[in-house]
């Protein structure tokens, strides 16, 4: 399968996210990348912009703008040229997806289809061959799955913003090891300690935040929320919100509640849970019985 990546206005942290998997040798087997920014490529970005034959998949990273120029050819030509050729349209971060950092207070930049949750009219044509992947950066297991299963033929379900319901149907929360902090509604932490739940007071966005970051875990080894730090929401089209740190409140309850569940619930939920003290959850984990 013929891939070829362009890069919008970024930070080149997808690309770079990319060569972080572990089995890239061996995957690329499979694949040829017309071009790159990074890894070997048959052919240089003058000869890409010039005008090739036979993209498959391309591939985008990066917020849009109308004003973008690559070389000598505005960004735009250069995505309906290869968007035509191509079977699909893989945006690559959360930037290409829904506009990201560099769309933040800036007219004229979005994601590819979208800005933030808002169809664009731009690459209309284009859209039914699009997926988007958001993450800032996206994590290369969900890059490299998704093209290996669009090789095979497979038939991807997506969601209404068309992130794949493979990687994007679950919530951060899936997976975090301080799910019964949370249940017991216990936020005594401390940022890098192995204790408590960070959404009730440190802005931990895990509960309705679509990715599989505690399914397919950085490195193999470990997310933010397991390492201590709240999950940022990056893959959702409103990142980066707004005090990162900080958990909003409306009389004292989370202005946003976990996915699905109606603030009645998380009320009745809340009190039953705090009607408990359990001793153990107040003590350091790796304190000595």
């Amino acid at each position: 399968m013929r891939l070829l990546w362009l890069s919008a206005l970024t930070c080149n942290g997808n690309a770079h996210s990319l060569l972080n998997y572990p089995n890239l040798r061996n995957w690329q087997k499979d694949f040829e990348w017309l071009y790159h920014p990074l890894l070997p490529s048959r052919y240089t970005f003058k000869e890409i912009e010039e005008g090739i034959e036979g993209c498959e998949v391309l591939i985008v990273e990066g917020t849009f703008s109308e004003e973008l120029v690559k070389y000598r050819q505005p960004f735009k030509a250069l995505v309906e040229r290869y968007g035509a050729q191509a079977r699909h349209i893989v945006t690559v971060g959360t930037c290409a997806a829904f506009g990201g950092i560099f769309a933040q207070g800036e007219e004229g930049r979005s994601g590819l289809f979208f800005r933030g949750e808002e169809p664009t009219e731009t690459f209309e044509a284009l859209r039914s061959k699009s997926i988007n992947l958001p993450g800032c950066p996206i994590q290369p297991e969900v890059l490299v799955g998704t093209l290996a299963l669009l090789k095979a033929g497979e038939t991807l379900p997506l969601d209404r913003l068309r992130r794949p319901k493979y990687y994007y149907a679950y919530t951060v929360h899936n997976g975090c090891t301080r799910n019964e902090y949370f249940e017991y509604k216990i936020d005594e932490h401390r940022f890098g300690s192995l204790e408590g739940c960070m959404f009730y007071e440190h802005g931990c966005q895990g509960t309705f935040t679509h990715g599989s970051c505690n399914k397919i875990l950085w490195n193999g080894l470990n997310s933010k929320t397991r390492n201590g730090q709240p999950c940022m929401g990056c893959t959702e089209p409103d990142f980066p919100r707004m005090g990162l740190w900080t958990t909003q409140k409306h009389m004292g309850i989370p202005a946003r509640l976990p996915v699905g569940v109606p603030r009645r619930a998380y009320l009745s939920l809340a009190g039953i849970a705090k009607a408990f003290r359990i001793e153990r959850f107040y003590k350091p984990l790796m304190e000595e019985e």
